[in-house]
Order: structure tokens, then C-alpha cells, then sequence
């Protein structure tokens, strides 16, 4: 059952959130709305009753790396520069928060009736303690998601990640002191008051002090891996240890994880690495703790509670935002942090979510975690909803949203970032520029014709320079064919663009109309009785065909040349071109393209081997020789810069390449439909991605 649990919690999450990301929502909040949908709220499979505590050790794991993760942005030197400011903001609205929901939440509790039967006053009093302990934390995750998301950086953004940092630490401590407080309320603690804060703060001090020789040590240790494989055991081996000998002294293993992040990051060397490999362990762990969360908030439990979740949601908020003003006042902080950083501070998820869990585990609070978990959650659930797009706000508002300010720029002309990707595509933003080369000059008598076909007006010229290119290449003519039905009239003026494009070239065109009602077979007859060198045909632009894959699959199959596929894409370049490839087969089919493109006057040409991930150096410095050697035998010489790339994702390495390149030419399989629906084209895959002109080469007889 525990198995199928986890298999539930991590698929239905990550459903959710894809729906959730339609509607431009964080996926945390798709995470908690599937365990809602799991839990008793829901559909109820995942309960007490049905996995008990199996899953509680993935809380730990979580916690432990959401707070090591904090650690990684508390840079030290970084905050040399704005200490004051920071320092001021930091405790101004650590306390702000805390005074805010412990106020608020006190009123409600004690004026309304909004608690359990047989509640007394210091249970009032506790209550409100630890909701305005948990109020303090904010959500890096969602806050640095929004920040990479818009491209974000500078002054108050640097300023922004250093508030929730020491945020997020003074929610661990002040937490401290509110569990011993509470415990002290309820006559649960033997000792006097000074007795128990003095207690804390050696809690606090033995949490670092664990915190640090982790962090000490993971130096240490990861200096000697060399392999992320290894790195990411080595460290997660030792933050669980670190975690459970926490746990076990009755220590804070949140405070603990961010103290070993912090020691990490401020070495001198700044080996981060450790970072990024648990980034790729930490997706699914991520997934399993919020929607176990969400399992946790039961709707038909909340009654009140939401009330009084809505409160603690709003006093929260006003914290922040007054606590801020006040600390950026007395900090002298820039107008910009005064005015909008308390706003990046309303998300809430991970920290808060994980201290009410350590509230849930405390015996001793059991019967408050019955009121504080829905409460906290439906704060959390209104703070992920309005959270992202409040932190949006402040780093828009502070001039530091990049991203969007490009995509205002194009906005103010009419296109979102959306619309102008499907604009590049269409007829309206595909454009053939004039031809700048020096005209070719063509061979009389060809030896033979390359034949382009069109049915679109806006692409006809770029296909018949293409065509004029690979036929200058070939020594042969440029031919455009149009198939028509029998007994349809010509229209005036055919041919007429291609060729003014031909003619600015330097070369004539061959022309011919092809009565047949299939363009398939017609392109077929017209290629094979002409003994065409090569066939280009042009990607339909956006929703003007839809059989052309039937179309360019029966010529592809039927024809003895090579097909070149152009899919046009904004502007038209040709002077840098990126040619990846898989193996010396891809490039030796893909060559003479490249060849005849190069022959037209000097290009930038980029060939990119694709390896699969983990090859050694030696296998990667073997490949560039292989192909150099290659290079070398050939008779017209093509000046390529040769990039040897291990990757894990063919598709991406080649969209991050192409960023430098006007261009893109590749080689596609010629193979059986369901061939290629079990194995895929990488070809076709990139073209529906890729936002350059590409070309896609089709040659015979490929197995």
C-alpha cells in the first residue's frame, strides 16, 4: 500500500500542476490541491488509515534539503554591502510578523470561540505564539522561481534573497523559542522562564554548531568526488545523518541544514556543486512532501479554521509589508525596497509547512496541531496562490523584471511573447530579404535541374534561393514546379516571383506546370522525368496546410534525389549555420548542403556532436579528431568549428546551441511510419521548436 501511495501522491501531483500551469499558477499549489484530492477531503485513499506514518521519513528528507538549499543564498559578502539595510528589514519584519498574526490570531481565538471545547486562556496564549512563529517563513522556492522566470537581478533583487534567507533563520529560531515558551504556558516545563530562553538559545547554538561541522565536513568529503553521482550520495548521505543526529540531541535539523549551506557556499573555494547535483534528486521528494501536505488539509475540518486561516493569511501580509517599511526607513534603504520588497515576501510553503509538522510530531502540542495545520495550510494554499504573482509585482515595479520588460517592449507593439514565436511563423513575420551576394554564375549546358515547389506566395522566394544555391552547387538550373488540376486555367503572372528571385541571383528558371490532382505524385512525375539533382519543398506556414507530412513522406519515399525540407522562421539568414549531428554517417549526408551554402561566400559554420551523457573526456577529444580527420579527406573543404557535447537531452542541447545561429541543417530518417513512431525523429522533433530558419535533409537509400 505504501508503494501504491507513493506512486499516487507523485502522479497525481504532478497532474495537478500541469493543470495548475495552464492557468499560470505555481506547481506547489497543484502539489497541495492533489493531495487534497487524495486525502479525506477528496477521494480519501491516502489517510491514516492507509499508510499511516510510512511516508513521515520524506518529510524529513525535504525539510532537511529545503533548508540546506536556503543556506546557498546567504552570501556573506554580498551582504557586506547592504548589512545595515538587510539587518534593519530582516528584524523589523521578523518581528512585525510575528506581532501581527500572534495579535490577530490571539483576538480571534479568544474573543470569537474559534478554538476546541475546554480551552483556557494560556491555551489561547500558546496557540498564538506558535501561529506568529510560523507566520515569520517565507517560500525561497516560489520567490526564486518567479526571480528566474523574469530574469530578474540587481540591487533589490540581491536584497530580496538575502531578507528571506535571514528570514527563514529567524522563523527557525524564534520557532525555537515558541515551542519552549508554549511548553512553559502549559506547565509542561519545570524551569523558570530565564531558564527556558537561555535553553534556547543553546538549542540554537548546538543546531549551528552541527550545522557548521556538516557543512565543514561536506567540504571535505566533496572535494574528493569528482562524479555528480557520487557527489549527490556523499552529500545526501551526510544531511540525513546530520538530519536524524538533530533529531536525536532534540536539536533543530532545520537550522542545522541552512548553517551546512551557509558554511558551503562562504568557503573560500565555493564548491557548489553539492547544489546542483541534489538538484536532480529533489523534484520527487518535493512532490511527495506538499502533497502529503495537502492530504493533511481536510475541508470538512476547516470550518473555522478557515476563518481563522484567512486572518492569519492577512496579518501575515500586513507584517511583512509594515515590517519592511519600518526597517528600510531606519536601514535608509533605496525608495524601491521601502515601497515594494515586502510584497516578494508573501509567499509561503516549504518552511512553514515543515515547522507545522514538527508541531504535529511534538506530543505535547497534538491538540493545537488540530487547529494550526489547517490553519497554516489555507495561508499557504491563498500565499502560493497570490505569492508568485505578488513577487512578480515588487521586481517589476522595481525595474528589475528583464524578461518582461522585453516582453513589454513587444506588447507595446501588439504581440505577446506567444503570439510574436507564432507570428515569426506565419506569412506576416516570415520575410525573404533581397539577395546582398554577388550574383552566381550559372553553367551552360546544366547538367540537369533542382526542383522547388510552393504554395504560398510569402516562402516561394526563399525556396527558389535555395534552389538557385543547391543548383549552383550541382552545376545545374533552378526548375519551379506548381501541380495543378487538369483542366485549371493558369493564372496571369505565374512564376513571376521566383523569378525576380532567380534573375537577382544571376540565374535562369526553368519552369513547369503538372496537371494532376494528387501534389504528391504530381511532385512525384515532375521529379523523376526531369532527373532532378535535388527537391526542396517549403514547411507549410501556420495552418495553411495540414497533409503536407503525407505530402513530403510519398515524395521522400517515391523520389531517387535528396528532399530538403525548408520551415522558415522570421527573417531569412544564412551567414551563421549550426549543424548537429549524431554520428559521421548524419554529416556525411548533411555535407553537401553545407557545402553549397559555403560555396556562395564566406559563412560561419558550427558543427555540434551530440554524445550521449557520460562519455570521458577521452571519448570526446577522440570524436573531434575523428571528425577533423574526416574533414581533411574531403575535396571541397567546408571551414567548421567542431563542438563535442555530452548531453542528456539531444532536443535541448541543440535549441541552447542554436541561440548563436541564423541557420539550422539536419539530417532526417527516411523510414517506416512505425519505425520512426517507436524511435522518433530528432529532426523533426527540433523543427517544432526551434526558433530559427531550419533546413531538414531527406537523402536516399538511408537505413
Amino acid at each position: 500500500m505504501v508503494t501504491l501511495g507513493v506512486a499516487l501522491l507523485l502522479a497525481a501531483g504532478l497532474f495537478v500542476a500541469k493543470i495548475c500551469q495552464r492557468f499560470h499558477l505555481p506547481s506547489v499549489t497543484g502539489y497541495i490541491l492533489a493531495g487534497m484530492l487524495l486525502g479525506p477531503s477528496g477521494f480519501d485513499i491516502i489517510n491514516k488509515q492507509s499508510i499511516g506514518s510510512n511516508l513521515d521519513h520524506f518529510t524529513h528528507i525535504a525539510l532537511m534539503l529545503i533548508s540546506f538549499g536556503i543556506g546557498e543564498h546567504v552570501e556573506l559578502k554580498k551582504l557586506r554591502e547592504h548589512v545595515r539595510s538587510v539587518a534593519w528589514i530582516g528584524v523589523c519584519e521578523a518581528i512585525c510578523a510575528f506581532f501581527f498574526v500572534a495579535v490577530a490570531v490571539f483576538v480571534t481565538v479568544h474573543f470569537t470561540g474559534v478554538d476546541i471545547e475546554g480551552w483556557q486562556l494560556r491555551d489561547h496564549l500558546a496557540i498564538s505564539l506558535l501561529l506568529g512563529a510560523v507566520g515569520l517563513a517565507t517560500a525561497p522556492a516560489a520567490t526564486l522561481l518567479v526571480i528566474r522566470e523574469v530574469k530578474a537581478s540587481g540591487t533589490f533583487t540581491a536584497t530580496l534573497l538575502a531578507i528571506i534567507a535571514i528570514d527563514n533563520g529567524l522563523a527557525i529560531m524564534i520557532f525555537g523559542f515558541a515551542i519552549s515558551i508554549a511548553h512553559h504556558i502549559m506547565g509542561q516545563a519545570g524551569e523558570a522562564f530565564y531558564l527556558v530562553v537561555f535553553n534556547g538559545f543553546v538549542d540554537i547554538f548546538q543546531s549551528l554548531l552541527l550545522g557548521i561541522f556538516t557543512g565543514i565536513l561536506l567540504d571535505v568529503v566533496l572535494r574528493k568526488l569528482k562524479s555528480q553521482g557520487e557527489m549527490m550520495t556523499g552529500g545526501l548521505a551526510l544531511l540525513l545523518l546530520c538530519s536524524e543526529l538533530a533529531q536525536y540531541l532534540n536539536l533543530s535539523s532545520l537550522l542545522a541544514g541552512m548553517a551546512a549551506g551557509v558554511i558551503l557556499v562562504n568557503r573560500a573555494e565555493r564548491d557548489v556543486r553539492i547544489f546542483r547535483a541534489l538538484n536532480s534528486f529533489e523534484p520527487p521528494i518535493y512532490v511527495l512532501f506538499f502533497t502529503l501536505a495537502g492530504t493533511h488539509l481536510d475541508i470538512k475540518a476547516l470550518g473555522a479554521a478557515g476563518i481563522l486561516g484567512t486572518i492569519y493569511f492577512l496579518a501575515r501580509i500586513g507584517g511583512k509589508i509594515n515590517g519592511v517599511a519600518l526597517g528600510a526607513r531606519i536601514g535608509k534603504a533605496p525608495q524601491a525596497v521601502l515601497r515594494y520588497l515586502g510584497f516578494g515576501l508573501v509567499p509561503q510553503a516549504g518552511v512553514a509547512i515543515g515547522l507545522i509538522f514538527l508541531i504535529s510530531s511534538d506530543p505535547a502540542l497534538t491538540e493545537y496541531a488540530s487547529i494550526i495545520t489547517p490553519v497554516v495550510l489555507t495561508g499557504v494554499l491563498l500565499s502560493e496562490l497570490i505569492g508568485p504573482l505578488a513577487v512578480r509585482f515588487a521586481v517589476t515595479s522595481a525595474g528589475e523584471a528583464h524578461k518582461l520588460n522585453e516582453e513589454k517592449d513587444r506588447e507595446e507593439n501588439g504581440l505577446s511573447t506567444k503570439k510574436h514565436d507564432l507570428h515569426l511563423r506565419s506569412a506576416d513575420g516570415v520575410q525573404i530579404l533581397p539577395w546582398t551576394w554577388e550574383k552566381l554564375s550559372p553553367q551552360i549546358p546544366s547538367k540537369g535541374v533542382v526542383v522547388f515547389g510552393a504554395a504560398h506566395h510569402t516562402t516561394v522566394g526563399g525556396l527558389a534561393r535555395f534552389a538557385t544555391i543547391f543548383a549552383n552547387f550541382y552545376r545545374c538550373l533552378p526548375m519551379a514546379l506548381r501541380i495543378v488540376k487538369p483542366g485549371t486555367v493558369s493564372p496571369p503572372r505565374l512564376f513571376q516571383e521566383e523569378l525576380e528571385e532567380t534573375a537577382s541571383m544571376g540565374y535562369p528558371l526553368v519552369t513547369e506546370v503538372v496537371p494532376d490532382p494528387s501534389v504528391a505524385s504530381g511532385l512525384v512525375a515532375g521529379v523523376e522525368y526531369n532527373a532532378a539533382k535535388m527537391v526542396v519543398l517549403g514547411y507549410p506556414l501556420h495552418g495553411t496546410v495540414s497533409s503536407f507530412h503525407e505530402i513530403l513522406e510519398a515524395v521522400a519515399g517515391n523520389v531517387g534525389c535528396p528532399v530538403v525540407v525548408v520551415r522558415f522562421f522570421g527573417e531569412l539568414h544564412t551567414e551563421r549555420i549550426l549543424v548537429p549531428v549524431v554520428s559521421l554517417e548524419d554529416l556525411e549526408e548533411v555535407y553537401p548542403v553545407v557545402m553549397a551554402l559555403d560555396l556562395i561566400g564566406e559563412h560561419q559554420v558550427g558543427l555540434l556532436y551530440l554524445l550521449q551523457s557520460g562519455e570521458p573526456d577521452t571519448v570526446m577529444q577522440a570524436k573531434e579528431a575523428e571528425v577533423a580527420q574526416w574533414l581533411s579527406e574531403k575535396e571541397h573543404k567546408v571551414n567548421l568549428s567542431v563542438k563535442v557535447v555530452a548531453t542528456d537531452a539531444r532536443v535541448q542541447a541543440v535549441l541552447d546551441e542554436s541561440a548563436g545561429y541564423d541557420l539550422v541543417v539536419m539530417g532526417a530518417t527516411r523510414t517506416q511510419v512505425i519505425k520512426k513512431f517507436f524511435f522518433g525523429s530528432l529532426a523533426d522533433t527540433v523543427s517544432k521548436k526551434l526558433q530559427k530558419t531550419m533546413l531538414i535533409v531527406y537523402m536516399p537509400n538511408r537505413h
